[in-house]
Order: C-alpha cells, then sequence, then structure tokens
C-alpha cells in the first residue's frame, strides 16, 4: 500500500502545472492522425466555389445600430494560409473555401450574396423585380448584404417576391432588414413558405429558445476567438450571425408535389419536403435555368439527423426519399445551387452528388434499424458502421457539419427513444452524484489524475475527457482536473473533421480554463418576430417556465389586448398554467395592455413594476395578486454544460 501511495505523489509531483502541455499545443498523436488525412478537394471544387464571382466584399464587418459587431469575415483572414497544424486538414480545407464574401452570379438570372451571414442569400431577376430566397439570420446582415447586392447589380428593381426554403431562422430572421411590413402589403410582395412554416419557426425559436441558445453557443462556437487554434467554421458557413431578428407571415404556403408556381414572370416548381433538414422545408427548381435549389435537403457535407443544439430528430428514411424523388422530377437540371456553401454544375455531376446522398442517409438509416434488431445499444452501433467507401471518400458526403455517429444514434433515438435496453440505465444516478461516486470507486481524485495524465501521454483523449468529467462533476474547482480536461478536448478539437465537433470541444476547453462568461438576455432582440406570435404560443413559453415553488397559490388574471381586439383568463391551478378565452370567470385582478407591451414584459425588456406607470396600461382589482402572479415565472438564465449546475 505504501509503495502504491509512494508512486502516486511521485506522479503528481512530475504532473505538476509547469510540467502540463499548453492547452492549445499540438500533441504527437495529433499531428500523426492529421498527417495520415490525404484526401483533398479538387480543382472542380475550388472553380465552383469561385465561379462567378461579381465584387468581392473585403474586410466585411457588419455592425448593429449600437455599434456592435454582429458579423466579422475579416477576422478570418488566417484561412489564407495553405496548412494549419492545430486543424483537421479537410475541414481546414473546407473553412478556406466558406471564406469569400461576395456577389456571385450562379447563372444568368441567378445571384448569390455568401458569407453575409451563415447561409446564402439568393436573389433572383424576376420580369418586373427581384425575387429573394431565403433572407438571412438579422436583419443587420440582410441589410447589408441586399446593399451589396444594389451597389453591383446596376439595375433599379423592387423585390416582389421573397421565398422562405425552410423554417430554420438563418433562412428567414432577416426578412424585415431587405423590406417592411408595410411594403409587403402595400405593394402586394409575395412571400412563399412551406406548409407549417409559422408554427416550426416558433415551436424552435419559444419553447426552448434558452436551451438551444445556450447549447447553439457550443454548436456554432460562438465567443469562442477566430484563430488557427479557436473557430475557424462550421462545415456549412463560418458561425450564425448575431443581431435582431424577425419574421412574416407568408402569404402562399407550399402543401404538395409539384406545385407550379408563375412568380414575377418566373415558373417556379416547389418539391414539399416535411420532417427533413426542418419539419416544414420545400424545394424548388426554375425551368428557365435549369437550376435546382435543394433548400438543405442536399447540401455539400453530411447533414445532421440530429443537432447537438437540440432539435426535433430527423427523418432519414423521408430525407433519402425526397432527394431520389427530385432526381425523377428534374432530370434536365444543369446547375444546383444551396442555401450554404457554393453551386455545383453539371447534369451528370450534380445527379451523382444527389444519388449518393440519397444513399448515404438511406445506409444510415437500414444499417442502424439492422444492428438494433440484433440487440445492439446506439453507442454500439454508432461505432460499428462506416460508410462503404463509395460514399464515405465522395467529398459531399465527409462530416464537415453532421457526424456519422451522431446520426446513427438520432435513427435510433427515433424508432426505439433514449432507452438502449440495459436496466442499469434505467434510472442513472444524477451527473454529480454519480461523478463522486465514480470517483471514490476509482481510488480519488489524485490517483485518477495520475492515470488520466498517462493516458493522455498515450492520445487516449476520448477516454481521458470521460474520466475526467467525472473528476469536474465531483470537484468543480480542481484546477488540474479542469486544465488536463481542456488538453483532451482541445486535442480532439483538432483532429475533428467535423466544424461542429470542433466548436464544441473548443468550447468546453475554454469555459474549463477560463469560466462561463456572463451575457445578458437576448431575447427582446427577436421583437420583430414575438410580434407575430399568437397569445396562446406565448402563453405556453410562459407555462413552461412556471416555478412550482412560487406558485403555490391559485392565482387567476384576465389580461386584454386591445391591440389585438383579445381577452384571455390566466390562471394558476395545482402549480399549472392554463388558459382560456372565457374571461368571465372568478379573478384576482384585471389587465388592459398591449399585446406588444406584454411581449415586453414577458421577455425582460421592462421591469413588471413599469407597467403601472405606463399610460397605455390600466389594472384592477389586487395589485398583489397581479405581482404575485408575474412572479411565478422564472427568467431565462445561462447555464453551465461541462461543469455542474
Amino acid at each position: 500500500m505504501r509503495h502504491i501511495l509512494v508512486c502516486i505523489l511521485i506522479s503528481l509531483l512530475l504532473m505538476s502545472c509547469d510540467n502540463n502541455p499548453q492547452i492549445d499545443e499540438v500533441s504527437e498523436y495529433t499531428k500523426k492522425a492529421n498527417q495520415d488525412v490525404s484526401l483533398q478537394f479538387d480543382e472542380i471544387d475550388k472553380n465552383e466555389a469561385s465561379r462567378g464571382l461579381i465584387a468581392e466584399a473585403k474586410n466585411l464587418i457588419i455592425k448593429d445600430n449600437e455599434g456592435n459587431v454582429v458579423w466579422n469575415m475579416a477576422a478570418y483572414s488566417f484561412l489564407k494560409n495553405n496548412t494549419s497544424r492545430t486543424a483537421h486538414p479537410l475541414l481546414w480545407q473546407m473553412a478556406q473555401l466558406n471564406a469569400h464574401a461576395g456577389m456571385y452570379e450562379v447563372t444568368k438570372g441567378i445571384y448569390q450574396l455568401r458569407n453575409f451571414d451563415i447561409a446564402n442569400m439568393t436573389i433572383i431577376e424576376g420580369k418586373t423585380g427581384w425575387i429573394v430566397v431565403d433572407t438571412l439570420t438579422t436583419k443587420e446582415t440582410a441589410r447589408a448584404a441586399f446593399n451589396f447586392f444594389k451597389t453591383h447589380i446596376h439595375k433599379k428593381k423592387p423585390i416582389t417576391a421573397i421565398i422562405f426554403t425552410h423554417s430554420h431562422i438563418d433562412h428567414f430572421g432577416g426578412v424585415l432588414g431587405i423590406v417592411s411590413e408595410s411594403q409587403i402589403k402595400n405593394k402586394n410582395i409575395k412571400v412563399v413558405a412551406p406548409k407549417g412554416f409559422m408554427e416550426e419557426a416558433f415551436s424552435e425559436n419559444i419553447l426552448l429558445a434558452n436551451a438551444m441558445a445556450r447549447r447553439a453557443e457550443y454548436q456554432f462556437g460562438q465567443d469562442v476567438p477566430v484563430a488557427p487554434n479557436g473557430h475557424i467554421d462550421t462545415g456549412i458557413g463560418k458561425t450564425v450571425a448575431q443581431g435582431s431578428y424577425s419574421i412574416v407571415e407568408p402569404t402562399v404556403t407550399v402543401n404538395q408535389t409539384p406545385t407550379r408556381m408563375i412568380i414575377d414572370g418566373v415558373e417556379f416548381i416547389f418539391q414539399y419536403t416535411p420532417e427533413t433538414e426542418a419539419p416544414a422545408e420545400m424545394t424548388f427548381y426554375l425551368p428557365l435555368y435549369k437550376a435546382f435549389c435543394p433548400a438543405e435537403i442536399a447540401s455539400r457535407t453530411m447533414h445532421n439527423l440530429y443537432t447537438l443544439r437540440g432539435t426535433k430528430v430527423r427523418d432519414a428514411y423521408k430525407w433519402s426519399t425526397y432527394i431520389n424523388e427530385a432526381v425523377k422530377l428534374f432530370p434536365d437540371m444543369d446547375v444546383c445551387f444551396f442555401t450554404h456553401n457554393w453551386p455545383m454544375y453539371g447534369n451528370t455531376r450534380i445527379k451523382e452528388f444527389l444519388i449518393k446522398q440519397a444513399d448515404m442517409y438511406k445506409f444510415i438509416h437500414d444499417q442502424t434499424i439492422r444492428l438494433a434488431n440484433k440487440g445492439f445499444t446506439p453507442e454500439e452501433i454508432a461505432h460499428a458502421i462506416t460508410l462503404p467507401q463509395s460514399l464515405s471518400l465522395f467529398m459531399p458526403n465527409r462530416q464537415f457539419y453532421g457526424v456519422l455517429q451522431q446520426n446513427v444514434k438520432a435513427v435510433y433515438q427515433m424508432y426505439l427513444g433514449w432507452y438502449n435496453g440495459n436496466p442499469a440505465y434505467l434510472n442513472q444516478l444524477p451527473d454529480v452524484e454519480r461523478a463522486k461516486r465514480y470517483v471514490e470507486y476509482m481510488g480519488g481524485v489524485r490517483a485518477i489524475l495520475a492515470k488520466a495524465h498517462t493516458s493522455y501521454n498515450k492520445g487516449e483523449y476520448q477516454w481521458v475527457a470521460e474520466v475526467l468529467n467525472h473528476v469536474v462533476m465531483a470537484e468543480p474547482a480542481n484546477k488540474d482536473a479542469r486544465t488536463l480536461l481542456a488538453q483532451a478536448y482541445t486535442q480532439l478539437a483538432y483532429q475533428a473533421e467535423s466544424g461542429v465537433w470542433r466548436n464544441v470541444y473548443i468550447k468546453a476547453a475554454q469555459e474549463l480554463t477560463s469560466g462561463m462568461q456572463k451575457k445578458k438576455s437576448v431575447m427582446y432582440k427577436g421583437y420583430d418576430m414575438l410580434k407575430h406570435l399568437p397569445p396562446e404560443k406565448l402563453f405556453d413559453s410562459m407555462a413552461v417556465n412556471v416555478n412550482p415553488e412560487k406558485a403555490v397559490n391559485n392565482i387567476a388574471i384576465a389580461i386584454h389586448f386591445g391591440d389585438r381586439n383579445a381577452s384571455y383568463l390566466l390562471y394558476i391551478r395545482n402549480s399549472v398554467l392554463y388558459y382560456t378565452k372565457d374571461v368571465t370567470g372568478r379573478h384576482q385582478a384585471s389587465l388592459h395592455i398591449p399585446y406588444t407591451t406584454f411581449i415586453k414584459l414577458i421577455t425582460g425588456a421592462i421591469d413588471k413594476t413599469t407597467i403601472l406607470f405606463d399610460k397605455d396600461v390600466q389594472w384592477s382589482g389586487s395589485k398583489i395578486a397581479l405581482f404575485q402572479f408575474f412572479s411565478m415565472f422564472d427568467a431565462p438564465q445561462r447555464f453551465a454544460i461541462v461543469t455542474p449546475k
């Protein structure tokens, strides 16, 4: 026993902080792993990425009205270097191809603004004006992109139509940066979107907004320094722009395939593709140009069947089916332009691409189910499945954004849920308690650290991360454990082909070494979206924030929205919030308030005490009940991820 203790003490002395490798130091194992990567983008890819450049947006930096930077392409100038020791070679090449901001002519009559945001803004010339496809994430970036377009197109035409390909915010959030709601109404601007667009847009961005926003910081590497050893790309573009977002209601929805439509003199054939990359999604084909826009059912990377920020699991079977359907529907396509990355040209090349993407998603689907039927668990299946070389060596199927292991687990989850069948995992202890017991069983923190250093020096970074996660959860203040865990995450980041996985690892390392950054809530930046939210949906978002310890009294208040000509009774029963349009029931207080002001109140833009002095707000009944009611809801807060909550 004494001999073991002496060995442990000697190990601890040898691994003092002064002898620890630096967080961003590249290990020999990482160097070797990256040197073994021989695959490269070919000249066709590179030529297609630069093809049709009309004007480069040099040193592009976009700011909001308060002077805050919401988009900064100038920061990525280091990507001009041919190689990097601190990134997977293929991800570095993808990051380089995604680093050119500017205006491009896809083909005559179709233009794209790329790298003004994570997504592309596509502009199609109509008979009398411009048809804008996808309006980026924020009003600031959309405005900058469209202004850049107008500067270099030399044709003064109005916007005549807007198309939202799907219900993700990076494809609609900037709409009010390029057109106003009054212009849409007064100038009869057509707004086309897939069926269910508004419902899904609100579902994703309201109920779970706080959790998704926090996890999105990891997925997109937000606040991670842009540098060769930091943030470089996400695989489908740089990152999500910051700023103010918005939405407008569609005037026309697409709910079947094919849907033919003439928009400002241009023929569109829409393909309705729900439950794929987004719950509400559609593609379209332009016969005049032989051009196909697959939205995100086809991309220059393996996509996500499940995203790390957290979304509904996507249906791999339907995804594959829709891609195969597109090949049959539009056999003459000669141009394929994407809502991320850059276009592809040539009928043969495009068909090969679409077929191999369809086969990839079908392969993942079928093989996951095959092994699940043999009793394998999600983790076992994720490590057992590999794509055949005919698919894995095909560059657009590489794991720059989505990851095979991640997608396999998504298929399993869709069909069989979170439980893997082993009762040991049926009722696991909470993270912190489980971690403390693991640490005790493994001989204590010192013994674990000594073994973890040995494993780290062998290049066993994933195992080190799993083990030290227990230590950090059990002893969050342990600097040595946090530092070594951050080092393991950093090596995993440098080896990651996926931009998302790299971002997650680096963000984790950042928070382990520097702590979680404090941020103010930015929910009110979405006011131009929230004002379109039906009151019932807003009440649903309030209901999931009821704190049962504060909601011990059954309280009812009547809410009257004069600007909506609508009234509701909101009431707490058994610590649960309900609402009804029948306001004749018993209530302790009544509030007459503009819906727009109520949104500001709920999002924290104004304090509940200010409504008592607002000339547009009237209240009656019990002021105590009114204050008790609005005090029952938890305010959104940032939460820890790699340390205890």
